[in-house]
């Protein structure tokens, strides 16, 4: 494997190591004033939510890599106190991208986007009015991690109001993740939308603890046709089925594959892996396993 030593590498180098492993990173289209009450807009993908109470989010506007200085978006919070994190669709992705533009003092990137400003409820800076999330926040504290080009700031925000766009509820009022459309920051010059086949849905582990993979049959730990996550899926039980459900499953779901390779072990053995494989993509936990125990119930 390549060893990176940042030590021994050129910031922007590692910047872009960086920013190619870790993501993808959701995006802070962050709103402020500066003391004259002039707007800002500008993007940051060093950006999460960190706690639910008090609802805490931080994001960082890094100190340029080129020529060490700082960015707009940090003075203003660092006079004004106060931020509005804006969420990033995909119907906003481009506008987003241009107010990126570093564009001198008092140049308006709202208008340089073509995005309207609206009013906030308990902040002074303005809210997106195309972003479907707004999130307005109070300043609580700014932590500087060094004083070179590529050091960060994290704005740790307080948020005090949330605004989102009922067309992206669903039917009991939670964000519906295909309606909201998200878009996220990857490497370079690219992004990930998370809507369509890039969304899929993990069971959460058991609260009453999964068998774990370390308890799973070796010949199925070591199958050439499970992947991990397969694995990790079939973990996520709190018991195998027992030897009757077993045996039933193998009478009425595959007796006919069974019959026709009674004399050719290894290859039943992979027939009922890739069954049990395509079971699993379906969510079918229960019959993945009652498929995979019959080999040895054979």
């Amino acid at each position: 494997m390549l060893k990176v030593d940042p030590k021994n590498t050129e910031t922007a180098k590692l910047h872009g190591y960086m920013l190619g492993a870790i993501a993808p990173r959701p995006i802070a289209f962050a709103s402020t004033i500066d003391e004259d009450g002039n707007p800002n807009l500008s993007p940051f993908s060093f950006f999460n939510a960190f706690g639910s109470n008090p609802p805490i989010a931080i994001f960082s506007p890094a100190r340029r890599v080129r020529n060490n200085t700082t960015k707009h978006t940090l003075e203003n919070a660092k006079a004004t106190g106060e931020v509005v994190i804006n969420i990033v669709n995909y119907p906003i992705v481009e506008q987003m991208s241009l107010s990126s533009t570093e564009y001198g003092d008092g140049v308006n990137e709202f208008e340089k986007s073509g995005l309207t400003p609206i009013k906030s409820e308990l902040v002074k800076p303005f809210r997106v009015k195309e972003s479907p999330v707004q999130l307005e926040c109070k300043v609580k504290d700014i932590i500087e991690t060094g004083t070179e080009g590529g050091a960060g700031n994290l704005i740790v925000c307080e948020i005090v109001m949330i605004h989102i766009n009922e067309d992206v509820l669903d039917e009991n009022g939670s964000i519906d993740q295909q309606k909201i459309d998200l878009v996220a920051r990857m490497g370079g010059s690219y992004y990930c939308r998370a809507s369509g086949d890039a969304l899929f849905e993990i069971p959460k582990p058991l609260r009453s603890l999964g068998i774990g993979v370390d308890q799973i049959p070796e010949d199925i730990r070591n199958s050439t046709v499970l992947t991990g996550n397969d694995l990790g899926r079939l973990g996520n039980v709190d018991e195998l089925p027992d030897e009757t459900e077993v045996n039933d499953y193998k009478l009425t779901e595959l007796s006919d594959l069974f019959v026709d390779l009674q004399d050719d072990a290894p290859k039943l053995e992979l027939e009922l892996h890739k069954i049990a494989k395509e079971l699993l993509s379906q969510g079918k936990v229960e019959e993945a396993w009652k498929t995979l125990l019959t080999f040895n119930d054979r």
